[in-house]
């Protein structure tokens, strides 16, 4: 029997789907729910309200930004003050903030409370990120930040187009309600959960100072960040974008992008576990950049599903696989700060460049934008294969 045969045969023994497992698995669907169906739907908000192309940026980016400054703090706490303490206190906020949108119609007030809810974003995703990561085997780790992922993914698929369907019918009130309720009933869920105990070392460990990152989980969150930068194009322009070009099924497109997503989930982690990054972060980015480029160009529906669908297969590859290798390399008291550090770069990726776009956006329209996220994705394409022959001059410092 070969090695890899034995790998293998190991790897299906170990338990991934338990009953904590699934719980969270399934909280992570109505508090990613939740939040989907804002995602398209604040622009319009703001919109609304009378903000510009400009403002539309900048409240995304003030929410990344904000979630980004607390990630730190989660990722310690997480080792001193335990899981349950951030999660619930991570949900509790995300629900009283987008809650209080129901009642908001001052701009002003929408920045300030977008702040409040990017601090409960930042404190939830890294806990639940890190207790998905307490929860399946080592040996299969890919694989199980696959499944877990697609909890994330399930509610992307219904949440934009739920969103902007009904808001066509209700209030922006009642769909900031109803968003609410969403992520309470994830607090229910979390509340029945059997949370890993923080260890004693862990805790001294984690007291001795107070650093802003994990070194091993630098590398796949650099990555990630040029990467997630076309996430802030896509969840904040692409609904104005395809309206201004007169190019119907903006649902559509986030339903097939998810769909596609959850596709790629359930064999791109296997291959990570298998066969290392290098397997998926290619090809992945490959279909990313061809995607941007569909989107600059848009000349109808069917191009913007073909967009769609290259998106979700790519993106969908490539977090899981990035992910695992930044928690792997951690060490294990490290793994709430490693996650804080990936996601870290992940709110980064989407901040700027929802900033950013919506500058491009007025100085140069909205297909600007996604030209201008093909290049992040050229850059993410260099700086791997950079890593790559860096790592195998030092004989291997990442595991692939």
């Amino acid at each position: 029997m070969t090695d890899q045969s034995l790998d293998t045969s190991y790897m299906k023994k170990e338990k991934i789907w338990t009953k904590d497992f699934a719980l969270i698995c399934v909280a992570n669907f109505f508090i990613f729910l939740g939040f989907q169906m804002t995602l398209p739907t604040l622009p319009l908000f703001v919109q609304h309200l009378g903000g510009s192309d400009q403002l539309i940026g900048v409240i995304t980016g003030i929410f990344t930004f904000s979630a980004l400054i607390f990630r730190p703090y989660a990722g310690h706490a997480l080792e001193s003050k335990g899981r349950q303490f951030v999660y619930m206190t991570g949900l509790a906020i995300f629900v009283l903030s987008v809650g209080s949108y129901g009642f908001i119609a001052s701009i002003v007030f929408l920045f300030l409370m977008r702040m409040v809810q990017g601090i409960g974003w930042g404190l939830s995703t890294t806990a639940t990120g890190t207790i998905a990561t307490d929860l399946i085997p080592a040996k299969r780790r890919g694989e199980g930040m696959g499944y877990f992922g697609l909890s994330g993914n399930i509610a992307l698929a219904f949440g934009p187009s739920l969103g902007l369907t009904l808001v066509g019918y209700i209030t922006f009130s009642q769909l900031f309600l109803i968003c609410a309720a969403l992520g309470l009933v994830a607090v229910i869920l979390s509340s029945q959960i059997k949370y890993k105990k923080v260890e004693q070392a862990a805790h001294k460990t984690a007291t001795v100072k107070f650093d802003i990152f994990e070194k091993s989980a630098l590398q796949p969150s650099m990555l990630l960040f040029f990467i997630t930068v076309t996430f802030g194009g896509i969840a904040s322009f692409l609904p104005l974008y395809t309206a201004q070009e007169g190019i119907e099924g903006i649902e559509t497109y986030f339903l097939i992008f998810a769909i596609f997503l959850m596709v790629s989930r359930s064999f791109a982690g296997k291959l990570y576990d298998l066969k290392g990054h290098i397997v998926v972060f290619l090809p992945g980015t490959i279909m990313i950049l061809t995607a941007m480029f569909l989107l600059f160009w848009l000349p109808n529906a069917m191009v913007l599903f073909i967009a769609a669908g290259l998106y979700g297969l790519g993106f969908g590859s490539i977090q899981p696989a990035l992910q695992a290798w930044a928690v792997n390399k951690a060490p294990s008291h490290r793994k709430g700060m490693a996650n804080a550090t990936f996601f870290s770069s992940f709110d980064l990726g989407v901040g700027i460049g929802a900033v950013a776009f919506g500058q491009i956006a007025f100085l140069f329209g909205y297909n600007y934008i996604y030209l201008t996220s093909a290049i992040s994705i050229v850059i993410s394409i260099i700086l791997y294969c950079t890593l790559l022959i860096l790592n195998k001059r030092n004989r291997g410092t990442v595991e692939e």
